[in-house]
């Protein structure tokens, strides 16, 4: 019989932490919540302050009865799920399950999965904080209010399988925005005109930058022709140089928003998938010898505060690996006002496990989410960058152009890491000759290029993530799972990596809006979060904040469930018959996009998928076109439409033309500043496109 029983969310994590506790502790998992609401119905009596129905969730009854078992057993039970609002709840209603006194020191908490951190963990054991669990529950009753009030007037109204949500609509209604800014925008001309210059065998680039010492817009090509009009011959002037030096600053440590748009960014990873692969590294990977050892903190925290342990060791790491002068200046610990103090900041859980050192033991995907986030957390240690920049005025008949040019001096933490940009702009050395005040330089191809300004871009799940953060929307465990919820509903569609709006996202959008316009307001939701977070800081009782919202929600459920009209949301025509039975085929949505069905079901279940023709006969049977598909993991590719009888396959696109060399096929070949067209058989390349 063991002493002591531990009860944690996951068998990956049980097995780490038991064979850190040694033989008196047996470590079980309870495989994540044991009691919830039930999905048949409401589970929340409204009439009585708002009481939740709790359950034994389907499928746990075993492992319930285990735990029990396993706990009559014990001396003691310590309760060590997640350290943030789910994980407390988590312990509560295992607590309750299993008759412990929830005001008693069952509650372990710990920030990584490490020998020393579990250890000290189990030195100070704690009650249940019960304000952290109301503010879990004050979440999830106003989240099953909200699903399950609105969600069946959908089903009636509209079509069976929707779903409405504070965060998911709002995320909907922030893509639907967009779509509705770029279709509105109106482009604006402009003009830029872009010269090299010459100083002996020195060239550079400079830019107009404006005429008798002030800057000016070209709009038109007017504009464009009274500047070439003004220049005289190519001999410029250089009429001033400006250098200065300039500090450029190290990222923070990840949090989860930061480590999701970054990992979208560098790695192209889903938001989903960065979670998972983080899940992975926090509860422990076999390294050998060592054991199964957690790599990084927990994954799921808003807070960019550093241990005074972690800052010591990176600085240990920084001054043996690369000197002193790389050291960054010793910072406070912070926190995020929102965060737990128990959280930090994403970290590598030892400097000292490198990529380099943790490369046999991860698998790919592992290996390059764990490298960003050592990379990003020794960078912060690390001294800012100094960077050489100058900037030089040429000047004919007072005409002027500007040229900037600048180095790095002193690289810092740039050394180790760089933060992404959506843009995709990379900060490139840009040298200018060592030019002086009066020196004379010799224009050479003065080109000038007619711009249009663009629309807005669609949100990638980036930038939407990064825009629900800034506008105080969910909290980090929401973020992934609502970027899922809305494709999966048929909300919205990913095209290119943005976010698309449905014509069913656009349709609910717009009920919601109409009937329900508190759970899409964007300044609503943001001061209901604020709230969740006062009742975790023990300032106000979760209690009031529902009722204050069910009051005119109530309300106005009555009013949609009367006066909101059906939606017919009639099918597409694909615009070709059924091979089977002659009906039209028409286009339906299913839980992986759109397909071909017959409109003759359920008489007939004849369905095909949406291809999409390039214009390209197929290069290797030249009886069928090639066609683009999608692959399981929604990767573009290229096949034959006689498939399977043809298996002409490629994952560049063929075009309709020939290499002039050897007659074999050409393909569009994507690089990451454009497009290159190929031949697939010799050395033969076109230049590249933007």
């Amino acid at each position: 019989m063991s002493d002591y029983l531990v009860i944690v969310e996951s068998p990956a994590k049980a097995k780490t932490i038991e064979k850190y506790l040694g033989k008196k502790f047996k470590v079980k998992a309870s495989m994540g919540h044991v009691r919830d609401l039930p999905k048949s119905q409401i589970g929340v009596d409204v009439e009585q302050n708002f009481a939740p129905k709790y359950i034994t969730i389907r499928g746990k009854g075993d492992v319930l009865k285990e735990l029990k078992s396993a706990a009559k057993k014990a001396k003691k039970v310590y309760l060590a799920a997640d350290p943030d609002r789910e994980g407390e709840a988590i312990a509560w209603h295992l607590a309750h399950s299993l008759d412990l006194d929830v005001h008693s020191d069952c509650r372990v908490v710990f920030n990584e999965i490490t020998k020393d951190a579990i250890k000290e963990s189990f030195k100070h054991p704690r009650a249940i904080n019960m304000d952290l669990v109301d503010a879990q529950q004050a979440r999830r009753i106003l989240d099953r209010l909200v699903g399950y009030k609105i969600s069946p007037i959908l089903w009636k109204k509209v079509k069976k399988g929707l779903s409405a949500g504070r965060v998911q609509s709002v995320a909907v209604r922030l893509i639907i925005d967009r779509e509705k800014e770029i279709n509105a925008f109106i482009p604006e001309e402009y003009w830029t005109i872009e010269s090299q210059f010459l100083r002996g065998k020195d060239q550079f680039e400079g830019s107009f930058y404006g005429m008798d010492g002030k800057k000016r817009e070209l709009k038109t090509e007017e504009d464009v022709k009274e500047v070439s009009a003004s220049i005289k011959g190519n001999s410029f002037t250089v009429a001033s140089v400006t250098k200065k030096e300039r500090k450029r600053n190290p990222a923070v440590p990840f949090t989860t928003s930061t480590l999701q748009q970054e990992a979208a960014r560098k790695l192209n990873f889903r938001a989903k998938k960065t979670m998972m692969i983080a899940q992975q590294l926090y509860e422990g990977i076999d390294l050998g010898k060592e054991g199964t050892v957690g790599l990084i903190t927990y994954m799921r925290t808003d807070s960019t505060r550093i241990s005074e342990t972690a800052q010591n060791e990176a600085a240990g790491y920084i001054t043996d690996q690369y000197g002193k002068e790389y050291l960054g200046i010793k910072k406070e610990a912070k926190k995020n006002s929102n965060s737990q103090d128990a959280h930090e900041a994403i970290r590598p859980t030892s400097t000292l496990r490198s990529p380099a050192v943790m490369k046999e033991y991860l698998s790919r995907d592992q290996l390059r989410l764990y490298k960003l986030i050592w990379e990003r957390f020794l960078a912060s240690q690390m001294a800012s960058a100094i960077l050489d920049t100058m900037s030089v005025d040429l000047d004919n008949n007072g005409v002027v152009f500007r040229a900037t040019g600048s180095k790095v001096k002193f690289p810092g933490f740039m050394k180790v890491y760089v933060e992404g940009t959506d843009d995709q702009v990379e900060e490139k050395d840009r040298f200018l000759p060592d030019l002086k005040q009066g020196d004379e330089v010799f224009s050479k191809d003065i080109e000038p290029s007619q711009h249009f300004t663009q629309p807005p871009p669609r949100y990638t799940e980036a930038r939407l993530v990064k825009t629900l953060e800034e506008l105080g929307i969910g909290r980090p465990s929401t973020y992934a799972p609502t970027l899922d919820t809305i494709q999966k509903r048929g909300y919205v569609s990913l095209d290119n990596k943005r976010f698309v709006p449905t014509e069913l996202g656009e349709i609910v959008l717009e009920l919601i809006m109409e009937f329900f316009p508190e759970i899409i307001d964007v300044e609503f939701t943001a001061r209901m979060e604020n709230s969740l977070d006062e009742v975790e800081d023990g300032h106000i009782q979760w209690v009031k904040i529902i009722d204050e919202f069910y009051k005119d929600f109530e309300k106005r459920i009555t009013v949609a469930e009367t006066e909101m009209e059906e939606v017919e949301i009639k099918d597409e025509y694909a615009g070709i018959d059924c091979e089977e039975c002659g009906n039209p085929m028409v286009i339906k949505m299913g839980r992986y996009g759109k397909f071909m069905a017959c409109s003759n079901f359920p008489d007939c279940r004849n369905t095909k998928p949406i291809v999409k023709e390039i214009g390209v006969p197929c290069p290797k049977c030249s009886k069928g076109n090639v066609v683009e598909r999608k692959s399981k993991k929604k990767r573009i590719f290229y096949g034959c439409d006689r498939y399977p009888e043809c298996d002409f396959l490629s994952w560049d696109k063929p075009i309709a033309r020939n290499c002039p060399r050897c007659e074999s096929m050409l393909v569009e070949k994507k690089l990451k500043k454009g497009v290159q067209v190929q031949c697939t058989a010799c050395d033969y390349k076109e230049e590249q496109q933007k």
